[in-house]
């Protein structure tokens, strides 16, 4: 059936149930999605960061002060030193004995000048065993060295 108006050939003006965009469409970036996703990895990173912060250190009974500093923001030039209560000697988690610690310390001076330490002693450790960790890291040529203490906890004041 031909329409009397419309010749043979001739293409209808409209097409129908096309929804296929054109060759000249432009590709669109939705930018609020993006900017949700980046948000939620930036805060998965940041936990995950935050959890992995003390994996270095064995656990200690850490001694309480009143004046305790903020907590170190880089960990890369730092050397964990712990000492339990039996007074054995760790470096970031490895039993070690005196000549280890020594050389391990001097060997990681050379290869970073920036290097500090820091002495985790158990509250009831020994005074001698922790001074004799910081002879040890001073006997490395370390000058760089700190000791970990935990704050007290603050009482609330009643009004």
């Amino acid at each position: 059936m031909n329409h009397p108006a419309r010749k043979s050939g001739e293409k209808m003006p409209v097409k129908l149930g096309s929804k296929l965009p054109t060759e000249s469409a432009e590709a669109r970036i939705e930018i609020i999605p993006l900017i949700d996703i980046m948000f939620f990895l930036l805060a998965s990173f940041m936990l995950v960061s935050l959890s992995m912060v003390t994996l270095k250190t064995i656990k200690v009974n850490l001694p309480a002060t009143a004046s305790a500093p903020a907590a170190s923001d880089s960990k890369k030039d730092v050397v964990d030193l712990s000492i339990d209560k039996a007074g054995a000697l760790f470096i970031d988690k490895q039993r070690s004995t005196d000549n280890d610690i020594v050389s391990k310390l001097a060997a990681m001076h050379n290869g970073n000048a920036n290097l500090r330490v820091v002495i985790s002693g158990d509250r009831d450790a020994r005074h001698g065993d922790v001074i004799r960790a910081l002879d040890l890291v001073r006997s490395a040529g370390i000058e760089k060295v700190a000791f970990e203490i935990r704050p007290k906890p603050v009482k609330a004041t009643s009004p």
